[in-house]
């Protein structure tokens, strides 16, 4: 994708969120957008940065931390760790990551918290959760959230900021705005039950469903297709 390009799909993404908001009533500071930058390389994302993007997620350790090599100027880029995360690689996450949005289990919160410098400020976490029980999808379910989140709260390296999830396809909006509220409806409930967490963050919403994701009070809605085309393929 070359840049006059990137800079028309990124000003139409913003341009949905900011629709977005506007249809659910929330002010246009509500959300921001994630670059997804999974399989894109280190000069698109610089690209994006110039154009005033500055959070950006990644999937796959080994990748992002190439790409976190090359972009290490940019000192006011956030990079998100959005991937399944295994217990091997808690440690490159703590110590490259600001936000990590797929702990899922007390083991690897652990880790995180262990493995993260003392030098850094604490690890931004959301917890993900499996909102629509499948089987082929991590997560936790809704019934471990308040066990799970009150382990992590102990933790004194991580900051608990929210809960994210990627629900199954659905067609229609009232179908896709289900699971949404569902979610939302967890973060409430972990709000009542923790009022001094700072529990603000809803990472929900991908291309197919940011509308919805929106209408159910998403502050963190995850585009990668929609900005930079389509993915290539893993070698």
């Amino acid at each position: 994708m070359t840049g006059p390009v990137l800079a028309e799909s990124l000003a139409a993404a913003r341009q949905r969120l900011a629709d977005a908001l506007s249809r659910a009533g929330r002010p246009v500071a509500d959300a921001r957008l994630l670059a997804v930058s999974k399989t894109k390389p280190a000069g698109m994302i610089r690209e994006a940065w110039h154009l005033g993007q500055r959070d950006f997620g990644e999937n796959y350790v080994q990748e992002a931390l190439e790409k976190q090599q090359v972009l290490a100027d940019l000192e006011d880029i956030v990079w998100h760790f959005i991937g399944p995360l295994q217990s091997n690689k808690t440690r490159e996450v703590a110590e490259h990551f600001a936000w990590v949005h797929s702990v899922d289990r007390e083991k690897i919160a652990r880790r995180l918290n262990d493995q993260r410098p003392a030098a850094l400020p604490p690890l931004e976490v959301c917890l993900q959760v499996n909102i629509s029980g499948e089987a082929s999808k991590s997560g936790a379910s809704l019934e471990a959230l308040p066990a799970l989140a009150e382990a992590v709260l102990a933790l004194p390296r991580l900051r608990l900021r929210g809960l994210m999830a990627i629900p199954a396809p659905a067609e229609g909006l009232a179908a896709q705005r289900e699971p949404c509220a569902r979610l939302r409806q967890a973060l409430e409930a972990l709000r009542e039950r923790f009022p001094e967490a700072p529990l603000d963050t809803l990472s929900m919403g991908m291309s197919d469903d940011l509308e919805a994701a929106v209408l159910e009070s998403a502050t963190l809605v995850r585009l990668g297709t929609a900005i930079f085309g389509a993915r290539e393929p893993r070698p």
